[in-house]
């Protein structure tokens, strides 16, 4: 039995080894290392911990009691808790849009001798991650970073003192574990086995904990030990893989249970499949998955040896919080059901937006400066408001755009040298009071930069020199600068000596506007205003009477722009991104800086306010990362403008057509693009409520952001199902030629799948990199080029000749069939756009296999389930 342990200890050091890159991008914290001990490697992972040193600045060090040691190890045995103050925050740095699987490790162990069970709650930025309420536990999620830092708080609730033990961040691959919203926090994951032995890194590449499943009578587990693939993006254990699960019976279903709470909590549901038995001639395996009676995928049978992951595209619910999972055999299979591994995470929705990253930047800068510790000033520093930061104000009431810092207030706080430049950062500031501090040197010129500011208080300083005139001239300004003894500039006036050595007199000091001005500025005003309401045609009712339109108001206020600041946002329109039916769209700039597209509405474009309103409805309800976002809307008059997110890299058609940049779009990339708008349009038809049909579907709409992610985008002809079961709306024909469906077109019935066959273009487009029409072609519409050059079976004729080959074959055959597919006469018999998106994840899989690399994903399908299991699949810290 030694010599065992021995050898695995041996195995074990030099897996330990082979891995030791894998952890690149980790984040491993031992929370009660003290800042003087080295980095140490786990003994059972071999994962390097270190210690939080500069990650958090407040708490103390600690450690289990000794009668607990034994049913733990490092970095367990040591914590750090937090008797002061009611937040306290470590702050990481992390890379900006990355899927992360952040853990935190909480194990009590009566390190204080009180016994008091823990009481706290857990935040992730301004947002409620969890609480804390058991002695010992592990608490995790998967979530995707907004910004270049992440803030993990702990925050006292009661009696109960926060602690930590260890602060876990694993960077995963971006296609998997993709949510529509929100977040994923962990419910269960298990394999399904009766060995009793759970499953982490160096095993698991994304250090993932799986435990072992197996306890019904009416199973029986199969294994194998022959090599299983699993390099399918999610990159299983090869150990989780190799061993599965099938009833005794051979009729028999698969059943697993369990409830969620509260009843109506949302999930995702993920089941890993492989064939782990040879099977004879005459065997087969097929299977349906059924949840609380209701058909959700199939008919299915694993792939022998190769891992394929089943799972939710959208959120799924039971009623009552009860779920049952059962995988049933078909009538023609000889075999039971198999399942090898399932995953289950509730979704955990993080509302509050972080405040704006510039401010942040430009606070933590004057924090740092001035060495200020104040225990308040942790976390996000405007958010949520009962944490908001000592001398700070700030402004959240849009809840559609970041928080802003309003106000500071650092008067008495001990503040020495110059005053610091990282204020000028501070762009949305209104008020600063830097009064009664050590501050010397001379006032900056920058303060009078930011246009915002109404209240300066400089007074009872050091300071020297003289005022800056850009401050003094400054309209509207408060300026205070009372007692610095060496400032030429006084309360009661600002002195500078002449050429003759004489004072002169200047500015009155505060700067305020003059009686006169004031009096001329509120005569301009009434007369503006009964100007103004002479004219109600232009502001009274939300619709111009130009076009005679009769349309009822857009029904929210939100996002709602102004003439003139859209005016303002594009610089009186000064550059131009492009032209459209629409009318022509605009580089804009908002809320300080945020780049957005503006597009304005010709007078005689032949898109009317009824498109208008629908596109702006549309947008201000439906929510999809890979749908273009609305940031405002205007609607003054004839005066009609949608305002959108940026999208730096301009449109599909562009780069695929070479007028946008001079460099090809890989395969992989193309793919990539395509599986992101098929699944912005299967939110469309699926995730929406009431389902939307897009109607123009084409490579100009869809959009490009800078790190080309694909967002559909132009929603002005798009239409709704607002009727339980309808299957169709019978509508006037829009579209664009080439793109249109040619059964709506016929018989005025509009589909789902109508958008399924402008989508089946688009694939087209992205494989030949032709045009839509070509009359100079045997066959002008490319459907039917594509449809003779497949009779002759020789995919280059197909294929765009600038990727010189430089693809998997089997990727593109396989993209060809779908797009064919997509374009079936019948409407009937094209593929919902949940199965477009699965087959082109497995593409994208495919190609990205391509010469050893692992593929993105081998996705299966979309399937419908629910979760929970009991507590011994809750993960705690051992």
């Amino acid at each position: 039995m030694e010599k065992y342990y021995v050898f695995i200890a041996t195995v074990l050091m030099i897996l330990h080894i082979v891995h030791a890159q894998d952890q690149t991008g980790f984040i491993s914290v031992d929370c009660g290392l003290t800042p003087g001990e080295p980095p140490y490697n786990a003994l059972l992972t071999g994962l390097t911990y270190t210690s939080d040193a500069g990650l958090v600045n407040s708490g103390k060090t600690s450690a289990i009691a000794k009668e607990f040691e034994s049913g733990y190890s490092k970095p367990t045995l040591s914590l750090r808790y937090f008797p002061d103050g009611v937040r306290s925050c470590y702050n990481l740095n992390v890379s900006r849009d990355t899927n992360y699987l952040i853990k935190a490790t909480f194990v009590y162990g009566n390190y204080d001798g009180l016994k008091i069970d823990p009481n706290f709650d857990l935040y992730l930025g301004p947002n409620l991650w969890t609480t804390v309420s058991t002695n010992d536990t592990i608490e995790e999620i998967i979530h995707v970073t907004k910004s270049n830092s992440l803030q993990v708080c702990l925050v006292k609730t009661g009696i109960s003192i926060p602690f930590i033990n260890v602060l876990e961040l694993r960077p995963l691959r971006k296609n998997v574990y993709v949510t529509q919203s929100g977040s994923l926090k962990y419910l269960f994951r298990a394999y399904l086995s009766n060995s009793g032995r759970s499953i982490r890194y160096p095993n698991d590449i994304y250090d993932r904990k799986w435990y072992a499943f197996f306890v019904e009578k009416s199973w029986t587990s199969v294994n194998t030990t022959l090599n299983v693939n699993a390099t399918n993006g999610y990159e299983l254990p090869e150990d989780v893989m190799a061993t599965g699960a099938t009833p005794l019976n051979v009729n028999a279903t698969l059943n697993i249970t369990w409830t969620v709470e509260p009843p109506n909590t949302q999930f995702y549901l993920y089941m890993h499949f492989a064939e782990l038995q040879t099977l004879r001639a005459n065997d087969i395996r097929e299977f349906n998955m059924t949840v609380n009676g209701n058909f959700s995928y199939g008919p299915y049978s694993p792939k022998p040896l190769k891992t394929e992951t089943v799972f939710d595209l959208a959120p799924e619910q039971c009623e009552g919080g009860a779920c049952l999972l059962q995988l049933k055999k078909t009538p023609k299979s000889t075999l039971p059901p198999l399942l090898n591994a399932i995953e289950a995470f509730t979704v955990i929705e993080f509302p509050q937006m972080e405040t704006n990253g510039d401010d942040v930047s430009g606070i933590k800068n004057v924090q740092d400066t001035y060495g200020l510790s104040r225990i308040s000033w942790q976390g996000d520093p405007c958010v949520p408001k009962k944490f908001l930061w000592d001398g700070l104000n700030c402004n959240d009431s849009d809840i559609s755009t970041p928080p802003i810092i309003t106000s500071l207030d650092l008067s008495s706080s001990g503040l020495n040298g110059n005053i610091t430049q990282a204020i000028q950062n501070l762009t949305h500031l209104q008020k600063l009071d830097l009064s009664n501090n050590n501050l010397i040197g001379e006032i900056p010129e920058f303060l009078a930069d930011i246009k915002s500011l109404l209240v300066i208080d400089l007074s009872r300083n050091n300071l020297s020199g003289s005022v800056p005139p850009s401050l003094l001239q400054k309209k509207g300004l408060k300026l205070n600068v009372e007692g610095n003894p060496n400032l030429l500039c006084t309360s009661g006036s600002c002195v500078n000596k002449g050429e003759n050595g004489h004072k002169k007199k200047s500015i009155v000091v505060p700067v305020v506007a003059s009686i006169a001005s004031v009096a001329v500025l509120i005569g301009a005003l009434v007369i503006f205003f009964v100007l103004r309401k002479k004219k109600p045609s232009k502001v009274e009712g939300p619709h111009p009477p130009s076009d005679g339109r009769s349309e009822p108001a857009i029904m929210t206020k939100n996002r709602r722009f102004t003439y003139s600041e859209v005016v303002t946002m594009t610089n009186n329109f000064q550059g131009i991104l492009g032209k459209g039916g629409f009318g022509i769209v605009y580089h804009g700039f908002v809320n300080g800086g945020e780049q957005v597209a503006v597009k304005m509405l010709s007078h005689s474009s032949s898109q009317g306010y009824k498109q208008f309103k629908a596109e702006v409805e549309l947008l201000l309800r439906v929510h999809h990362k890979n749908l273009v976002s609305l940031v405002g809307y205007c609607d003054e008059g004839e005066n009609l403008a949608l305002i959108y997110e940026y999208m730096a890299n301009g449109d599909l058609k562009e780069h695929m057509s070479g007028t946008r940049n001079r460099f090809i779009l890989n395969w992989g990339t193309r793919l990539k693009i395509v599986v992101e708008s098929a699944q912005g349009l299967e939110y469309l038809h699926n995730g929406s409520k009431p389902p939307m049909v897009h109607r123009d579907v084409k490579t100009t709409n869809i959009l490009l952001t800078e790190h080309f992610q694909a967002k559909l985008a132009d929603f002005g002809l798009s239409r709704s199902f607002p009727i339980e079961g309808e299957t169709h709306v019978s509508t006037v024909v829009a579209g664009t030629p080439g793109y249109l469906d040619p059964e709506y077109y016929r018989t005025n019935w509009l589909t789902e799948k109508s958008d399924v066959y402008s989508f089946g273009i688009v694939l087209l487009e992205i494989i030949t990199n032709r045009p839509v029409i070509d009359q100079s072609r045997e066959k002008p519409h490319i459907a039917e080029w594509v449809g003779v050059m497949l009779t002759k079976g020789d995919i280059k004729s197909i294929m765009d000749p600038s990727l010189n080959g430089d693809y998997d074959s089997g990727s593109v055959w396989k993209t060809v069939e779908l797009a064919m597919s997509c374009l079936n006469p019948s409407s009937a018999r094209r593929p919902t756009m949940s199965q477009v998106v699965i087959e082109l994840n497995e593409c994208l899989a495919y190609e990205n296999s391509r010469g050893g690399a692992s593929g993105d994903m081998d996705s299966k399908s979309s399937i419908e389930v629910s979760l929970t299991f009991g507590t011994e699949m809750s993960p705690t810290a051992r």
